[in-house]
């Protein structure tokens, strides 16, 4: 008893790597290795070059904003009609400034997570789902090691921005003690040099970081995809179908072919038996096929069912042990009889015919 117990608790234990139709289903779902850490880092990365390239000119449309703001509206008088201008105008100016920012952020999203899971489209995390606000579930998810590991990834990254930023401020402290001293664009650029220096800087320390992240989320994924060799079985079951279920069906099959072949015994003109274990029925028609060829064959009991119904409809049956052997092995029902057996099938049928007096 103890024995069968741990039998069932080896077969559940899932030790076993997830098949291809499981990742195919599970994939369906959404449920994918990816880590939001490279995500985020392609999205920095393709952020600041957007503001290296276009930086300049977004400096100048705020500065023509600005500007315009302080010498045109300032004038104005406060009005429904002027107010909605000025922020319609405000806005359309900030659109345009940020579009090129915008539309890069929504490219580098699908860029990095088609590098990392390909194409993939589904509405499968959006359906309803109890699970997902069940309490104790959540409790389990909070308190879990992929949480507690989530919490250390996150504190580490905290930990090396913070790092790289206060670097960073460290090594340029003199010149921004000595701001006060310099013009607003002399500012304005040492503030984006700055900001550069450190962006990229963060960028290559996620970049590095989301590498580790993303073989965690493999290794993760690879654990969680894992399954019993009783899964799999199962799964086998349901792709090919259960053994037993099959082998009903080939049994069925069987059948049905038998009833069929029987079915042709009485259209035979001679069945050639062994005489107990092989039995042959062969038919000549010259209109069907140049040669003689078998209509049914058996053994054992088949072959009996075979002779008793060639004799209950006067079939002619003639007893040739060699011959009935070799024409079982070497011929399929159907099939005309090779060349090798066509003088002793001709003698037999030429005897066959005589008897009853068809020549």
């Amino acid at each position: 008893m103890q024995l069968k117990l741990d039998l069932q608790f080896f077969a559940g234990e899932k030790t076993e790597k997830a098949t291809p139709k499981k990742r195919q289903d599970e994939r369906k779902k959404g449920k994918v290795a990816k880590s939001q850490d490279v995500n985020t880092a392609f999205l920095l990365l393709f952020a600041f070059i957007i503001l290296f390239v276009f930086g300049d000119s977004m400096k100048n449309s705020m500065m023509r904003l600005y500007e315009h703001t302080f010498t045109e509206f300032i004038h104005w008088d406060v009005t429904e009609e002027t107010v909605h201008k000025v922020f319609s105008g405000a806005a359309m100016e900030v659109s345009k400034m940020l579009a090129p920012l915008m539309i890069i952020a929504i490219v580098a999203g699908f860029a990095s997570n088609f590098l990392q899971i390909g194409f993939l489209f589904t509405t499968e995390p959006l359906k309803f789902d109890l699970k997902k606000i069940d309490p104790i579930q959540g409790a389990k998810r909070i308190f879990s090691l992929r949480a507690l590991v989530e919490l250390l990834k996150s504190l580490l990254k905290i930990v090396c921005i913070g790092a790289v930023t206060f670097t960073v401020i460290w090594i340029y402290k003199d010149d921004m003690m000595m701001l006060s001293f310099k013009t607003v664009d002399n500012a304005l650029g040492f503030f984006g040099q700055v900001t550069m220096v450190m962006g990229i800087t963060a960028i290559i320390v996620l970049l590095f970081l989301a590498v580790f992240d993303y073989a965690y989320q493999r290794y993760d994924y690879e654990k969680n995809m894992k399954m019993s060799k009783q899964d799999v079985k199962d799964e086998y079951k349901n792709i090919e179908g259960d053994p037993l279920i099959k082998s009903k069906i080939k049994e069925k099959q069987r059948q049905m072919a038998t009833r069929r072949m029987m079915s042709e015994v009485p259209n035979a003109d001679v069945v050639i038996t062994n005489p107990t274990h092989f039995a042959i029925a062969i038919k000549y028609d010259e209109a069907k096929a140049e040669a003689p060829y078998i209509l049914a064959k058996g053994i054992d009991e088949v072959a009996l069912k075979i002779k008793e119904i060639a004799r209950t409809n006067e079939v002619m049956t003639v007893e040739n042990r060699p011959l009935a052997r070799s024409l079982y092995r070497a011929v399929e029902i159907g099939d005309v009889i090779p060349e090798e057996f066509f003088q002793a099938v001709a003698e037999i049928l030429a005897y066959v015919y005589k008897l009853e007096k068809k020549v």
